[in-house]
């Protein structure tokens, strides 16, 4: 038996506007993933310690297409304490 009754909307899912993004299926960051996962591991998964890293992770991911451009403030990076790519 069906659960669908009469006026009752189907459910469309949509994807999250942020927190979900394309896989790198043609690693284009794959070599600036593997130097990020290599900090992480080196530093004892202290992100403080990669944050040029995951700069770089997430410019090469914008420069791809592979998430929406955002703004660095809005990605937890402030101008001035962080190098530029």
């Amino acid at each position: 038996m069906s659960s669908y009754t009469f006026g009752q909307k189907l459910f469309k899912p949509v994807p999250p506007e942020k927190g979900s993004f394309p896989l790198d299926h043609e690693g284009q960051c794959k070599r600036v993933m593997i130097k990020y996962m290599h900090c992480m591991q080196e530093n004892k998964n202290d992100s403080a310690m990669c944050r040029d890293a995951a700069k770089d992770y997430l410019a090469c991911r914008m420069d791809h297409n592979l998430m929406a451009r955002e703004d660095w403030s809005k990605l937890g990076f402030s101008n001035d304490t962080n190098k530029t790519t």
